[in-house]
């Protein structure tokens, strides 16, 4: 095999040639992706108007999907199956609502779609212009289409797109109840927009989450680690991590020291968040929370606000990560104004049912 020879002589070469090819993936994974969208909405909205024709016949829907997919398997292979036929229709029925954006982009008008002469270049575009309505993957929306919850359904649309989640994320934020455990954190206004918005922190208590799920650590549910474990797990599985804390987090250190009057102080993790423009610091708790728990973060966040955060930046915020939240020490530990939370984690993805029915019983109280 032959070897590189002077690779400096060629670094222009090689810069702008790995530029080209991955513009050209890009262009080629976006055009991909936009006609998959838009074929897989148009024959989902063929499929509904075929059954409104024989709607009086209740066995008409399963044979328009059963004759499409066998139709569509042998003509074109693999991909036609009557699930993903299904899929299809649900997808039209679940975002029929944007078929104005689909037109509004033009790309029904693009010269000869019909032929399959298509400009890649112009489809590109278009898939990146504010008119194109789908910004996601259809992977992402097969999944996002199981979310019954129209408002909890938008949520993790804006956020997948906003926050670049995978569709591994995705699942994963899902499946542990992200948007329940936020909404459990917010009054009744704020979770409507953070269903219309995302999920943008204005104030510290917008970053909190009831629980945090650390199930990505792998450590077990049980009383015999140490929170040193739990720093070196959390450690280890920092992008996780910063997931689940949310959006606009920024890692700095762990076990930051500090020194005052000749003693010396260890933090676990300091955390930045760039929404807030506020030091985050986050100490872990295995054991009982005690007021002495509480006292030493009240020292820490002192410390951060007279020391370290600059004058344009907000208060530095607090967070004890704690197997059990003691609601009452807290309260009677801590003045109203405190900046501090003691939130609870889980080592196991929540009850996903549970949270909601506790969701649906904090929304009616509030009303």
């Amino acid at each position: 095999m032959a070897e590189i020879v002077n690779e400096s002589e060629f670094n222009e070469l090689f810069k702008q040639t790995d530029l080209l090819i991955e513009n050209s993936r890009n262009v080629i994974g976006a055009v991909a992706n936009m006609m998959t969208i838009y074929a897989n909405f148009q024959i989902g909205k063929y499929i509904v108007e075929e059954e409104q024709r024989g709607a009086e016949r209740a066995e008409y829907g399963a044979r328009v999907l059963d004759s499409l997919s066998l139709h569509l398997t042998e003509k074109y292979g693999r991909g036609f199956s009557r699930t993903n036929v299904a899929s299809m229709r649900k997808f039209y029925l679940e975002y029929r609502d944007r078929e104005d954006g689909i037109v509004q982009s033009g790309i029904a008008q693009l010269p000869d779609l019909q032929k399959n002469k298509i400009v890649q270049s112009e489809i590109a575009q278009l898939s990146l212009s504010k008119e194109w309505p789908f910004k996601l993957s259809w992977t992402h929306y097969q999944v996002l289409m199981r979310i019954e919850n129209q408002e909890e359904r938008c949520f993790y649309e804006k956020e997948a797109y906003e926050s670049h989640w995978n569709v591994k994320t995705l699942k994963r934020q899902y499946h542990s109840s992200l948007y329940e455990r936020l909404a459990l954190s917010r009054d009744k206004e704020d979770v409507m927009k953070m269903a219309n918005e995302g999920a943008i922190p204005y104030k510290p208590s917008d970053i909190l989450r009831t629980p945090y799920v650390l199930e990505f650590t792998g450590l077990e549910d049980k009383p015999s680690y140490h929170e040193s474990d739990l720093e070196n797990a959390l450690i280890d599985k920092m992008q996780s991590f910063m997931l689940e804390m949310g959006k606009g987090f920024l890692f700095e250190k762990r076990q930051r020291r500090f020194v005052f009057n000749e003693k010396n102080y260890y933090l676990d993790l300091v955390l930045y968040n760039r929404y807030l423009h506020c030091y985050v610091l986050i100490d872990l708790k295995v054991d009982e929370l005690t007021h002495m728990d509480l006292g030493q973060m009240q020292m820490y966040v002192n410390y951060y606000d007279r020391y370290e955060k600059t004058e344009d930046e907000k208060p530095t915020v607090g967070i004890l990560l704690c197997k059990e939240a003691d609601k009452e020490l807290v309260e009677l530990t801590l003045p109203k104004d405190s900046n501090i939370y003691a939130q609870e984690y889980s080592l196991y993805l929540p009850d996903k049912k549970l949270l909601q029915q506790k969701l649906r019983e904090w929304i009616s109280q509030e009303e």
